[in-house]
C-alpha cells in the first residue's frame, strides 16, 4: 500500500464526529477509538474512480484531525495518511482478455474494494471495435484483484452498491440463479464482509449465512434530498403519502412512512402470464391499495429505474387520483431506454422531481435536467468504510432513524 507523507496532528478537545452526533450518544456508539484491524486500503475499478476519490478525500481529513487513544501503537502505523488509495490497473489484451495488477503493498491491510456494475461509460477495444464493459466484466475484474491480492491482505471487503445479477435472485423454473451463485464465488475467494444498498431481495444473503452481509438504504439521503427539490415539502398525514410501485417494495415504503409519520400505498401489477416479453410478463395495468391521494404529494420510493416505464405509469395513475406533486425516488437511477420519455412526462405536469443516488454511474446528460436532484453518499460511504476498519458496529448507520428525526426536528417537524 502507498505509504504516504505523514500529517502533523491537529489538536482538538473532542475526535470528530462524521454523524454530528454529541453527548453520550456519539460515545455510546463510536467505536473510532479502536485499533483498526489493518491498513487501510481502498481499491477502485474502473468503474468507481471517482467515488473512490470522494471517500479518500472524506477519511483522510478526518483522520489527520482525530486524536486517538493509541497513537503509539505498532498497529497504527500508517494511520493517518495522504492516501488511502491503492495503485490498481485492470488492463485487457488484444485478445479481450484480461488481468488485474496491484502496485502497492496491502500484506496485513484492510482492504475494500468499490465496484460500480452499471457503469457503461468505460469502453475498451477489441478488434478495432469500442466496447462497453457489462456488469459481467466488472465482475470478472472484481474476481482478478481479489486473485491479485493472494490472500496477503488481513480482510478482503466488497462494496457493491448495485448488487450484481440481483435482480435474478430467485428462481421459479429451470433456470440460473446468477445473485446466489456469486455471493458464494466472492466467499470462496477469500471476502469477509459485502457491502450493498437497497438490494433487489435482501433474503438473498441466506446464500452465504456464515459470512458478513450488509444492506443499507439510504432513507435519510432521499429525505435530504426531498427538501432541496422542493424546500416548502411538508411532512405531515395530511400532506404527504409514501407509495411503492409494486408489491415487492412494500416493506421500503412501510419503513419510510413509519418514519415519517405518514400514510402509505401500494401499486400491484395485473400481469399477462400467457406471453414473456423481455424476460418478463407485460403488465396490464397497476391496481392502486390505500387512502385517497388527492391533494396530497405523493413519494414514489423504488429500489431502481431501469426503463422507467414502471415509475411513470405509477405517476399518471396517482395524478389521475388528483394528487398533488410527485417525487420518484430510486437508489439506482440506470435510465436503460434514455431520458426523452421523463422530459415529456415532466412537461406535461406528471411529475415534480427524480431523485437518485451517485451510487452508480450518472450520465451527464442526466445532471443537466431541471427535474433531477442527486443524492450524494460519498461521505455515507466513507464512514461505513472509516466505522469498519476499526470492527465499530453498524448498526446506527443501518437504522437511520436517529438521524431523521434530528433532521425533521431542525425543519420544525414535531417529533
Amino acid at each position: 500500500m502507498q505509504s504516504g507523507a505523514h500529517h502533523s496532528r491537529k489538536k482538538t478537545s473532542l475526535p470528530k464526529d462524521p454523524l454530528n452526533r454529541t453527548g453520550t450518544q456519539a460515545a455510546a456508539h463510536s467505536n473510532l477509538d479502536e485499533l483498526p484491524v489493518g491498513d487501510l486500503g481502498i481499491i477502485a475499478l474502473s468503474s468507481s474512480t471517482q467515488m473512490a476519490e470522494k471517500i479518500d478525500k472524506y477519511i483522510v481529513e478526518w483522520r489527520a484531525e482525530r486524536e486517538h487513544k493509541h497513537p503509539a501503537h505498532p498497529q497504527m502505523h500508517g494511520y493517518v495518511r495522504d492516501t488511502f488509495l491503492v495503485r490498481t490497473q485492470t488492463p485487457r489484451f488484444g485478445s479481450g482478455e484480461g488481468k488485474a495488477t496491484i502496485y502497492d503493498s496491502i500484506r496485513g491491510g484492510d482492504i475494500f474494494i468499490l465496484v460500480d456494475v452499471c457503469n457503461y461509460s468505460v469502453t475498451y477495444t477489441l478488434r478495432g471495435e469500442e466496447n462497453h464493459m457489462s456488469p459481467d466484466d466488472y465482475f470478472i475484474d472484481l474476481e482478478r484483484v481479489i486473485a491479485a491480492i493472494g490472500g496477503k491482505a488481513r480482510r478482503i471487503n466488497v462494496i457493491m452498491p448495485y448488487l450484481y445479477e440481483s435482480r435474478q435472485h430467485c428462481r421459479s423454473e429451470r433456470e440460473s440463479l446468477d445473485c446466489a451463485q456469486m455471493l458464494k464465488d466472492l466467499v470462496r475467494m477469500g471476502v469477509d464482509n459485502i457491502i450493498t444498498f437497497d438490494a433487489h431481495d435482501p433474503r438473498i444473503q441466506n446464500a452465504i449465512p456464515l459470512s458478513g452481509f450488509e444492506n443499507f438504504r439510504p432513507v435519510y439521503q432521499f429525505l435530504k434530498g426531498l427538501y432541496r427539490a422542493a424546500p416548502d415539502f411538508e411532512v405531515s398525514p395530511d400532506r404527504l403519502m409514501i407509495v411503492s410501485p409494486d408489491e415487492a417494495g412494500t416493506s421500503r415504503a412501510v419503513y419510510m412512512a413509519n418514519v415519517l409519520g405518514v400514510d402509505m400505498g401500494m401499486f400491484y401489477k395485473r400481469r399477462d402470464y400467457t406471453q414473456v416479453v423481455n424476460g418478463s410478463n407485460p403488465v396490464i395495468a397497476h391496481e392502486f391499495l390505500g387512502s385517497p391521494v388527492e391533494g396530497k404529494d405523493v413519494v414514489i420510493v423504488d429500489d431502481m429505474i431501469s426503463s422507467g416505464d414502471t415509475a411513470l405509469d405509477i405517476a399518471r395513475e396517482l395524478k389521475a387520483r388528483k394528487a398533488g406533486r410527485i417525487f420518484i425516488c430510486a437508489t439506482f437511477g440506470i435510465f436503460s431506454y434514455g431520458l426523452e420519455k421523463f422530459d415529456e412526462a415532466y412537461e406535461k405536469g406528471i411529475f415534480h422531481s427524480i431523485l437518485t443516488t451517485n451510487l452508480v454511474y450518472q450520465r451527464p446528460e442526466l445532471l443537466q435536467r431541471e427535474y433531477y436532484h442527486s443524492c450524494d453518499l460519498s461521505k455515507f460511504l466513507a464512514l461505513i468504510i472509516d466505522t469498519l476498519n476499526h470492527d465499530g458496529s453498524l448498526s446506527d448507520l443501518l437504522d437511520p432513524v436517529d438521524r431523521i428525526n434530528a433532521f425533521l426536528s431542525k425543519q420544525g417537524v414535531p417529533r
